[in-house]
């Protein structure tokens, strides 16, 4: 303390304040923190364990995998069975099905939903709330499936591309998400785009769609996964194999009901028996192959679109 002579006053030198101990900064909140963190890591072991395995049981010798010795690691390490799913000319063609399905699939989903979603966020729109109602309906009620089928047979696109892209061609969870995003986007811009002169196609396809890559990001890898893991559209509606999805090539497989094995065997030299064994692990990691190398590109849009079409304000 410094005394100063001015009226006796006593004023207190200057310094630093006391460090205030934040939240963040308390025992309590670190406890907190490393009680999420082992949580965290827990359950993604518990996550990717099937995962693991059954890469691991790819790998491994068909005896180690029925005697269930295999685990985290491969047990007796081939590639034999790799090579007899590769040389299955059936397999290639249900893959390149599936691509295909996935292809137009998405890219019908998305013009429809696009459009469909930004229509309906306008609230200018008469009738907007017959168009969400019908939507809507259709999320608690459908025909069923034998109506779906004499439907689809009656339109003659039984064993077709048609049965599987078209009936799932609109998610009513998808458009709700995208109509809302479209609600969020600020008006101003419309405006501004309606006194240049633009209508409302020029908007759609010159303002809105290059503003909501997040959200269209999101959505195709919304329904990229659901045509490419889609195997009961195919099963109710496709009877030859040549236009089966490599899903209900696998679905088969794991029901008995392919010759994968025996083909396999006669092409490497090896007994039916032991080659079905670990097969079904090569299939499964063939199959999911393509969705975990596509993720990883679309994963930071893949959060912030659906957080950007939950938040409204």
């Amino acid at each position: 303390m410094v005394t100063t002579h001015d009226n006796d006053i006593i004023v207190p030198r200057a310094g630093r304040a006391p460090k205030s101990v934040g939240p963040r900064d308390s025992n309590a909140y670190k406890a907190f923190t490393v009680f999420n963190t082992v949580l965290l890591i827990v359950i993604c072991l518990i996550t990717l364990y099937p995962f693991i395995t059954v890469i691991a049981q790819s790998f491994s010798s068909p005896g180690a995998v029925k005697a269930g010795l295999v685990n985290f690691w491969p047990v007796g390490f081939n590639v034999d069975t790799y090579e007899a799913v590769a040389k299955n000319e059936m397999f290639w063609r249900n893959y390149r099905n599936t691509v295909v399905y996935t292809v137009v699939g998405t890219t019908i989903a998305m013009v429809l939903t696009t459009t469909y979603a930004f229509v309906i966020s306008k609230h200018h729109l008469r009738g907007r709330g017959i168009l969400i109602g019908l939507a809507v309906f259709t999320m608690f009620f459908n025909g069923g499936i034998i109506p779906n089928y004499v439907l689809i047979s009656n339109l003659g696109l039984k064993n077709t591309m048609w049965s599987v892209v078209l009936p799932g061609a609109i998610s009513v969870f998808n458009l709700l998400v995208m109509k809302s995003f479209f609600e969020n986007l600020p008006k101003e811009l419309e405006e501004a785009a309606q006194i240049d002169g633009l209508g409302w196609f020029g908007i759609f396809f010159r303002i809105v769609l290059p503003l909501s890559k997040a959200v269209l990001a999101t959505m195709i890898l919304f329904y990229a996964v659901q045509y490419w893991n889609d195997w009961f559209t195919a099963f109710l509606y496709i009877d030859q194999r040549e236009l089966f999805p490599v899903t209900l090539f696998l679905r088969n497989l794991i029901a008995g009901a392919s010759t994968t094995a025996s083909e396999g065997a006669a092409a490497t030299g090896m007994s039916t028996e032991a080659l079905s064994a670990n097969i079904e692990a090569v299939t499964m990691i063939l199959t999911i192959l393509p969705i975990l190398m596509v993720y990883p590109f679309v994963q930071r849009y893949f959060v912030s679109g659906v957080m950007l079409g939950s938040i409204k304000g």
